[in-house]
């Protein structure tokens, strides 16, 4: 049982099409990781729009992967860049949501052969 993701509306969304289920595993492990450097580099230069640009990018797919606590912190990174909030107050937030995608990818590939 995966401890960091859960696959069930993957599955669900493809009547249990285990070849689009992977195909969603490997854009997740290979783009999520960009985008969250993105993310990053539009908070520490207070590029509002592109961090909110990225987070609604990402948003929909961390709620697919049943990575509910990363969504939820997306939606505040997201909400930080629409109100142009100050940067010291989403650092910690941001680590958090690139350290549970982090562990979801490592277990991603463990568990798919990716």
């Amino acid at each position: 049982m995966a401890l960091h993701y859960n696959l069930s509306k993957v599955y669900q969304l493809s009547d249990n099409d285990s070849e689009f289920v992977n195909q969603i595993l490997v854009l997740f492990v290979n783009e999520i990781p960009k985008d969250l450097l993105e993310i990053k580099t539009g908070i520490y230069s207070e590029l509002h729009k592109e961090v909110f640009a990225y987070a609604h990018k990402i948003k929909p797919t961390l709620d697919l992967l049943g990575m509910h606590v990363a969504f939820e912190e997306m939606v505040l990174i997201e909400a930080w860049a629409k109100a142009e909030g100050n940067t010291k107050n989403i650092k910690e937030t941001y680590k958090s949501v690139k350290s549970q995608v982090k562990d979801a990818i490592k277990e991603i590939k463990k568990d798919f052969n990716l």
